[in-house]
């Protein structure tokens, strides 16, 4: 097996298993050699908490930069997720410029709206921008509602194919031509995944729980990395991290204490299990 090496840039939310706490063991149980940037650090994330910390870490991404540039340090594969702020996104673009290997797989999770609403602190602005860094992306990996944030489509919480194939469309017209477009729904008991590599699309369905968990996206989108840096390919990558993911919703249903995350670490010998099938 080829070791890979990937850097992932997202925050580091301290409590409350999402963004770097995820991403970090997700893919080195994938057998990927994983290098951090954190973006920022909070005491916890921002859904359901209130009163958190926040420390805004712009001022070191560029040194950091400069200094793996001196030491030649690159990358076989960058994902992003979330960025504090479009600042951050603009340096997110030089890295890869800067730090990418040959053939360097540039994944980006544009994570910043869910349910029809931007997170909190972002705005119209902050999604423009983050349009603009998917353009440099091969793969961008939104759910619906950032999908209609960077295109300019009015969102829905019921829709058809029809629909969602206008929301690649609109995608593609902003310069994204490799989609995976998670959380598409067309009915109550199914979910699944839209993934759309060049003038091929497949769409991957499974059942849908009651009770979804923060922290599910950055489950999916880690899986998705390390799955595609193992060899898998596009579709068969978005089938083991959207099996993977709902197994650590599975596996954190019923728990009233543990509503502010999934137990990704549970299901782990169930993602090793699934990447070397």
């Amino acid at each position: 097996m080829d070791y890979k090496r990937i850097l992932t840039i997202q925050d580091i939310s301290c409590f409350g298993q999402c963004s770097l706490t995820v991403a970090l063991p997700i893919l080195s149980a994938c057998g990927v050699e994983t290098v951090i940037l954190p973006s920022a650090v909070l005491s916890t994330h921002t859904g359901g908490f209130t009163g958190f910390t926040f420390r805004d870490l712009s001022d070191d991404i560029p040194k950091i930069q400069a200094h793996w540039q001196k030491e030649g340090i690159d990358f076989d594969a960058i994902y992003t997720g979330y960025l504090g702020s479009e600042k951050q996104i603009d340096m997110v673009t030089d890295i890869f410029n800067t730090l990418s290997r040959p053939n360097c797989i540039k994944i980006v999770d544009p994570a910043m709206a869910d349910n029809g609403k931007l997170y909190y602190g972002f705005d119209q602005a902050y999604a423009d921008a983050m349009t603009r860094l998917c353009k440099h992306a091969d793969i961008v990996l939104p759910n619906i509602t950032e999908a209609c944030f960077m295109t300019g489509l009015e969102y829905k919480e019921k829709y058809d194919e029809e629909y969602v194939n206008t929301v690649l469309s609109a995608l593609e017209a902003n310069g994204m031509t490799n989609i995976v477009l998670t959380g598409v729904s067309y009915d109550n008991e199914t979910t699944g995944v839209v993934i759309k590599i060049g003038d091929k699309t497949d769409y991957y369905i499974h059942k849908k729980l009651p009770v979804g968990s923060h922290g599910t996206g950055d489950i999916f989108a880690s899986a998705f990395s390390g799955a595609l840096l193992r060899g898998k390919s596009e579709y068969d990558s978005a089938r083991v991290a959207a099996n993977y993911t709902l197994r650590c919703i599975e596996n954190s249903q019923g728990d009233e204490s543990h509503r502010y995350g999934a137990k990704f670490e549970t299901a782990i010998p169930y993602l090793i299990e699934e990447l070397n099938q």
